[in-house]
């Protein structure tokens, strides 16, 4: 019986573990998009075909990014619940120091998502996309060096 709910907990858990990767591919591959492509589009466009261009996007953006975003943060908790593990002789392993930096930063941008997308609270700082991508690749460096 033991053995049974091990291996139903390792299908929920390998389950959710993809939830959160697809749903962070969404979230970052936005960021990255609008980062690096969305944002030069000012450079060939006139100001006015520009504005209309990234609002006919974004339009559709606003559909999914957010909420992508929000399973992404709401799936991160749980899996960090599953292996951050005990802390053991009073301090934090180099694995677990590296999981709550890069927990912190989730949050982060989570709930600068949550307050955009559900309360309509804009940012007063870091209003372009630059700072949450560049958050989102130390994300994915630290989820590198975790496991060294």
């Amino acid at each position: 019986m033991l053995k049974f709910c091990q291996k139903g907990f390792t299908i929920i858990y390998t389950f959710i573990h993809t939830i959160h990767i697809f749903s962070v591919f969404i979230y970052g591959g936005f960021l990255f998009v609008d980062v690096l492509f969305l944002s030069k589009m000012n450079q060939t466009l006139s100001s006015e075909e520009h504005a209309k261009a990234r609002e006919a996007i974004m339009m559709h953006v606003r559909k999914v990014v957010p909420y992508a975003l929000m399973v992404a943060v709401a799936s991160g908790l749980f899996l960090f619940s599953q292996v951050f593990g005990k802390i053991e002789d009073g301090s934090l392993s180099y694995f677990q120091i590296l999981l709550a930096i890069k927990a912190f930063f989730g949050l982060w941008l989570g709930l600068r998502g949550i307050n955009q997308k559900l309360f309509k609270i804009n940012p007063w700082v870091f209003k372009s996309h630059f700072f949450p991508f560049s958050l989102v690749v130390i994300i994915i460096l630290l989820s590198q060096f975790m496991y060294l």
